[in-house]
């Protein structure tokens, strides 16, 4: 089992983990823990006006998997919209779930971890960075909505 989960391509992808750390003002966070193993993910984001990441950082502590997700992510979420990250995420989990292709576009690199399909108890892992900057892009646009209501209200 080693062997095959722990890949190079996945010991080399954990040992990078770009845009690690917090941002000191972020517009919105996310925290996801897997309960099985206790991987966690912090991840902080600002948007664009567009709505894209503008800038992101991580703070992940997780196995091999969870932090070459991280690193995945990390390389590729600069200029990701929602529906980018969703679509990833859906296809990543229909890749571990039901034997999908997995992600493509930016986030194609997450196929890397197409053999953890054969590991139900590691999908969590996996998955904890994808689903905390899911919940820091949606929080981040949650509050530039809500910002925006207000400075109309005062407006009016």
């Amino acid at each position: 089992m080693i062997d095959e989960l722990y890949s190079a391509r996945i010991l080399r992808l954990a040992a990078n983990l770009p845009h690690s750390g917090r941002l000191a003002a972020p517009e919105g966070t996310g925290e996801r823990v897997a309960r099985l193993c206790g991987s966690k993910a912090v991840v902080d984001v600002t948007l664009d006006d567009a709505d894209r990441v503008e800038t992101f950082a991580q703070d992940v502590k997780a196995c091999a998997l969870g932090q070459a997700a991280a690193g995945v992510l990390g390389e590729a979420v600069i200029g990701a919209t929602l529906d980018e990250i969703v679509a990833a995420r859906d296809a990543m989990v229909t890749m571990l779930r039901a034997g999908g292709e997995g992600p493509t576009g930016r986030f194609e690199g997450l196929r890397a971890l197409k053999q953890v399909a054969d590991y139900p108890a590691r999908h969590a892992s996996a998955m904890v960075a994808v689903e905390a900057t899911l919940d820091a892009v949606r929080q981040a646009m949650a509050r530039d909505r809500a910002d925006t209501r207000t400075s109309l209200a005062g407006a009016a």
